[in-house]
């Protein structure tokens, strides 16, 4: 099947790019890997950009395959912006993605970042990456001032005219995540150094910004050994956890089997969702809900 798929797109690539559905007049095309950062595109671009994403909701982005459209899109498109931290897709698609279309601009949204480690221990198997880098930086509102000067930047490189508005609308969503982080910081500040269960460790730099501890069950995308479950169901109930927090991308059956485990529930959390502000706020809820 990956040979099909390869072969495929190398057939797309000499389709001229007339077949491509051309953005609306007026408006650059910018494609985006993941959801979030289309929200944050969409910001600063406002009405000037029209934004496409790769991987759609509910898509993981451990496994997705651009689909043929979404390639031929390609040949429309000004400016991508990936999230350049190791999210798999881009480490498997980037470089296909460039060879046919070498005129391709590309932002990384992750310029200035301070990325973490995948944190060891917990429920990651003994023998994993110790220095593997957490991708999902985009959850904590920081970082996310950060991207909007990368992402205004990227855009005003593809256009000059209209500069000062990309850099005013970036200081406008500065501004509201920084209101953002203070009524984080300001819900969860009871709770400081509680302990929450997660089932795919997507919400380190969330922990790490508001000083909470995550316990991954498991890494990579990869099922657990039943020794492995047993060991996160042990550590779950010495910290009294009662919840399992679940990611939409991923299969919760083994999921719902620690929490049976240490009778509790899961519930779902999603680390790609589009509406930044809004899901965290719900996700800062549910955490104080859900700690040990």
């Amino acid at each position: 099947m990956k040979r099909v798929t390869i072969a495929l797109l190398l057939l797309l690539a000499v389709i001229p790019s007339s077949c491509a559905s051309p953005p609306e007049s007026g408006r650059m095309r910018v494609v985006v890997s993941i959801q979030p950062l289309a929200w944050f595109v969409e910001r600063v671009a406002g009405n000037r950009a029209e934004v496409r994403v790769m991987v759609p909701p509910g898509g993981n982005p451990h496994t997705y395959e651009p689909l043929p459209r979404q390639m031929t899109m390609l040949a429309e498109t000004a400016l991508f912006v990936k999230a350049g931290s190791g999210v798999e897709f881009e480490l498997d698609w980037m470089e296909r993605f460039m060879k046919m279309n070498p005129s391709l601009t590309v932002c990384d949204a992750s310029s200035g970042v301070a990325l973490l480690p995948m944190e060891e221990g917990h429920g990651h198997r003994h023998g994993s990456s110790p220095h593997r880098l957490d991708p999902h930086y985009w959850l904590d509102p920081r970082n996310g001032m950060l991207m909007a000067d990368t992402i205004a930047g990227a855009l005003s490189k593809e256009d000059p005219l209209n500069s000062d508005v990309y850099r005013e609308n970036a200081q406008r969503l500065k501004g509201e995540l920084e209101a953002l982080d203070a009524f984080i910081r300001g819900k969860l500040q009871g709770v400081s150094g509680r302990s929450f269960l997660v089932f795919h460790p997507a919400w380190g730099y969330f922990a790490h910004a508001y000083g909470l501890h995550q316990i991954a069950a498991e890494e990579e995308g990869k099922s657990l050994t039943p020794r492995q479950m047993e060991r996160v169901i042990l550590q779950a109930r010495e910290a009294g956890i009662t919840v399992v927090f679940v990611s939409p991308q991923f299969s919760t059956a083994q999921a719902e089997t620690i929490a049976r485990g240490i009778g509790g529930v899961t519930k779902s959390v999603d680390p790609l969702a589009f509406s930044y502000d809004e899901n965290l706020r719900a996700v800062t809820a549910v955490f104080m809900e859900g700690g040990g």
